[in-house]
């Protein structure tokens, strides 16, 4: 089994997805110098309500933004593929940060069936919001994790779409949980309304009694 350098983050990142990091921590300048002097990949476990339940994603470094005087680096990264952590040892043997051996998952492919109520209801959840949708149907990344972090999952919902490696598994998913979110959102949008009706002038009609 392949055994990780890890980078712990209170967040779920997903194949495909990029993601901007600024390293300051020794042991993390220590981790991506070590990756980028050795072209190799480090992970993403997600530390959710206070631990490590096990899955994360392989990150690529794709490009050293800034190396600043101090040691600290701006960099950007994109996911690759989901992993399982078997163990976790920290600090790893002679070294400032984490490792782990992992168990990965395939790369995700691009699903050719995108289940059509699921686009009805994210873009019907944009429309009450009046902005775009954060999704492109033609993109290679899967369309579950294009419009994963942008329906109003909390954590704790990202990361079992993480666990989940089946792309109709996690569309499904997606869908159940914008049935149960669009009737809140579009509540909280009437009452929002009628509060700002309540402050304008308005003009009622002569009452026939």
């Amino acid at each position: 089994m392949p055994y990780l350098p890890l980078f712990p983050l209170n967040l779920v990142v997903y194949p495909g997805e990029k993601l901007n990091l600024h390293i300051f921590e020794p042991r993390y300048r220590q981790l991506i110098g070590e990756c980028l002097d050795q072209q190799t990949t480090f992970g993403i476990p997600a530390y959710v309500n206070n631990s490590l339940p096990g899955y994360g994603t392989e990150m690529q470094i794709l490009e050293l933004v800034t190396r600043y005087d101090d040691g600290r680096m701006d960099i950007r990264t994109r996911g690759l593929r989901v992993f399982r952590l078997l163990d976790f040892e920290n600090p790893a043997p002679g070294k400032l940060y984490a490792h782990g051996d992992v168990h990965f998952y395939p790369q995700p492919y691009k699903s050719p069936l995108i289940l059509p109520q699921l686009i009805e209801l994210v873009e019907k959840l944009y429309g009450i919001f009046k902005t775009e949708p954060p999704f492109n149907p033609d993109a290679s990344q899967p369309f579950s994790y294009q419009i994963a972090h942008g329906v109003g999952l909390p954590l704790e919902g990202e990361y079992e779409l993480l666990t989940l490696e089946n792309e109709t598994e996690r569309q499904e998913f997606l869908l159940e949980h914008l049935h149960e979110v669009l009737p809140v959102v579009e509540n909280v949008e009437r009452t929002k309304e009628r509060i700002r009706m309540n402050g304008d002038f308005r003009e009622f009609g002569e009452l026939r009694l």
